[in-house]
C-alpha cells in the first residue's frame, strides 16, 4: 500500500534535522504516512521567500520573523484549521517562554513551536569559572578576556534589541526603538567592538560555537542564539543572558513547523506533527536525536538537563523571559538592513545617533503604519 507522501524543509544542522529525519524513518510509517526531509542552511531562513518554499514544500521549519509575510502572501495554512482550539491551548501551557505564541498572527498560528532558543551567554569553561551576570562585568571582563559579539546577518540587531530589552527601552507608538536605550544599548556594544568582536565580525552563531569549542581565542560571547549540541560535556559553557536595570534581555528564535497551502492535511499528518509536540517526543526522542525541545516539562527535566551538560537550566531563565521580533511583512529585509548598518557602524566607530537614524528609517521603509509588529 503507498503510504500518503510528504515533502518537508528544514535547516542544515543536526539540532533541524536528525530528530525530524530519524522520527520520518522510524515512526511515521507506523502512523500510516511517508516524508522526506530537504535541508538548506542558517542563512536558508533569510535568502528565500516564504511563499516559494511554500510552493514547493508541504512542511517548513522556520522562524518567527517569517509568519508576517506568509501572511501577507497566503501561503500556510493557520493551525486553527488543522486541530481544536484545545489542543492549541494545551500547547500553548506546555510550551516554554513564548514559544507558540511568537507564531500567533493577525489572530491566528501559523506553526507549531518544534524548538525552543534564545540569545544566551556563552563562555569558556576552561577561562571562566563564573559567568558575569550583568552588562557592567561583561564590560570589565573584557578588559581582561577576549569577548565577542555575534554581529553576522540579523544578530547585530537582534542583540542591540535584547540590550535595549535588559535596559527596560519602551518600543515608541511608530518607531523601532526608544532612543535613550537605544543610546545606551549602542554604547555598550561599541565597548564591546574590540578584536574578538572584529576577528568573528562574519561568523553566525554556529561558526562562533565551533570556533569556541576547538579552543580559539574566544572567552565570551555574551549574547548568542543556544545550541544544546555544544553542551554536553565540552569546552562550551552556557548560561542566562546579561541583565540590565529591567533584568534579563533576550530576543527568542527557535524554530517552527508550517503546513503548506499546497499540502493535503491527512489524519495520519495531523498524529504525526502532534506526536512532535507530545512529551514522549519532546523529553525523550528529540534530545536523543540532537534536538531543542519546546516543551517546558523536557526544559525541566533534570536528566534530559544532566545529559545536555546544564544547558537547559542555566538557560531556562532567559528563555521564559524573552522578547519577540518583528513579524511584519518586511520583518526579514528590515533587520537585515538594520543590522548591516548597526554592524558597519560599530567596526567604523559612527556616531550612535546616526546609526540609530539609519534604522529608524529602515524600519519606516519596511513596515507599514498601523499593521501589527
Amino acid at each position: 500500500m503507498n503510504l500518503p507522501s510528504y515533502r518537508g524543509l528544514t535547516w542544515d544542522h543536526p539540532r533541524g534535522y536528525r530528530a525530524l529525519e530519524a522520527a520520518a524513518q522510524d515512526i511515521a510509517p507506523g502512523q500510516g504516512l511517508s516524508i522526506v526531509w530537504d535541508r538548506h542552511s542558517l542563512e536558508g531562513f533569510e535568502a528565500a521567500p516564504i511563499a516559494e518554499l511554500a510552493a514547493r514544500y508541504d512542511l517548513i521549519v522556520l522562524d518567527h520573523p517569517h509568519v508576517g509575510e506568509a501572511v501577507a502572501q497566503d501561503c500556510l495554512l493557520p493551525m486553527e484549521s488543522l486541530f481544536d482550539a484545545a489542543i492549541l491551548r494545551e500547547l500553548e501551557a506546555a510550551a516554554i517562554g513564548r514559544s507558540l505564541a511568537s507564531y500567533r498572527y493577525d489572530g491566528l498560528h501559523w506553526a507549531l513551536p518544534l524548538d525552543a532558543a534564545t540569545q544566551v551567554m556563552a563562555f569558556a569553561r576552561d577561562r571562566i569559572d563564573t559567568p558575569p551576570q550583568s552588562w557592567d562585568a561583561v564590560i570589565d571582563l573584557a578588559a581582561r578576556l577576549p569577548v565577542a559579539l555575534s554581529l553576522a546577518g540579523p544578530h547585530a540587531i537582534l542583540s542591540f534589541q535584547s540590550i535595549v530589552a535588559a535596559l527596560g527601552g519602551v518600543r515608541p507608538t511608530d518607531g523601532f526603538v526608544d532612543r535613550q536605550a537605544g543610546r545606551e544599548a549602542f554604547a555598550i556594544m561599541a565597548a564591546l567592538t574590540g578584536q574578538a568582536s572584529r576577528a568573528f565580525v562574519h561568523a553566525n552563531p554556529i561558526t562562533l560555537l565551533e570556533a569556541m569549542a576547538a579552543g580559539e581565542d574566544i572567552a565570551l560571547v555574551p549574547l548568542i542564539y543556544g545550541y544544546v549540541n555544544y553542551a554536553a560535556a565540552g569546552r562550551v559553557g552556557f548560561a542566562d543572558a546579561p541583565r540590565g536595570s529591567n533584568g534579563i534581555g533576550s530576543i527568542l528564535g527557535g524554530t517552527g513547523i508550517a503546513v503548506s497551502k499546497r499540502c493535503t492535511v491527512t489524519p495520519a499528518l495531523k498524529a504525526h506533527l502532534l506526536w512532535l509536540m507530545g512529551a514522549e517526543a519532546q523529553c525523550g526522542f528529540i534530545p536523543a536525536h540532537d534536538g531543542q525541545p519546546s516543551l517546558r516539562a523536557a526544559w525541566n527535566d533534570p536528566q534530559v538537563d544532566a545529559r545536555w551538560g546544564g544547558f537547559y537550566s542555566g538557560t531556562r531563565a532567559t528563555l521564559e523571559a524573552a522578547s519577540l521580533r518583528s513579524r511584519h511583512d518586511g520583518a526579514i529585509p528590515f533587520q537585515t538592513e538594520a543590522s548591516a548598518r548597526l554592524r558597519t557602524g560599530l567596526i567604523d566607530g559612527d556616531p550612535a545617533d546616526a546609526v540609530l537614524d539609519a534604522i529608524e528609517a529602515a524600519f519606516h521603509r519596511h513596515h507599514r503604519k498601523g499593521t501589527e509588529l
